[in-house]
């Protein structure tokens, strides 16, 4: 029920407004204030062959992350959406905060283009499980449907 209410709200939201940045600053933040036990949640969005900082709520991250390396690289390498359930124990794993002990990080594909990455960490060990995958991969879907992923190759 909670993802539910989520995705009608973060509907409601993108629905409404046609500005990209806008919508990608809402997003981030409602699932920053409204997922129990995360410490950071945003997008990775693809620039010039690699995955730059987007809009997100919590602490300092990354700036640049190249395809392949991390959990949002090796996503976005894969084109699949990946759990992990302990950070510490995915090679490569960029811990852009050391507090981060899960993640789940789901591609941004539309028309088999990829856009970039949302990515959620928690400082709990196993905090993220199938219903989080099947629901954010949904939250892509919609946001598919109302954002025209090529304005974000605008945003300077």
């Amino acid at each position: 029920m909670f993802y539910k209410m989520l995705l009608y709200r973060i509907e409601s939201w993108v629905s409404a407004e046609k500005d990209v940045l806008a919508n990608l600053c809402n997003i981030a933040a409602l699932l920053y204030d409204n997922i129990d036990d995360i410490n950071w949640a945003g997008f990775y969005l693809m620039k010039n062959g690699e995955l730059v900082l987007g809009p997100f709520g919590g602490k300092a991250a990354c700036t640049r992350i190249k395809i392949g390396k991390g959990v949002c690289g090796t996503t976005a390498r894969d084109r699949i959406t990946y759990v992990v359930p302990n950070v510490h124990e995915f090679e490569g794993h960029i811990a852009c905060d050391s507090a981060s002990n899960s993640e789940i990080v789901v591609p941004i594909i539309k028309d088999d283009v990829l856009y970039g990455v949302l990515d959620i960490d928690s400082p709990n060990f196993n905090r993220f499980d199938e219903v989080d995958k099947l629901y954010l991969e949904k939250l892509i879907e919609k946001l598919n449907k109302y954002i025209d992923w090529n304005e974000v190759a605008k945003i300077n």
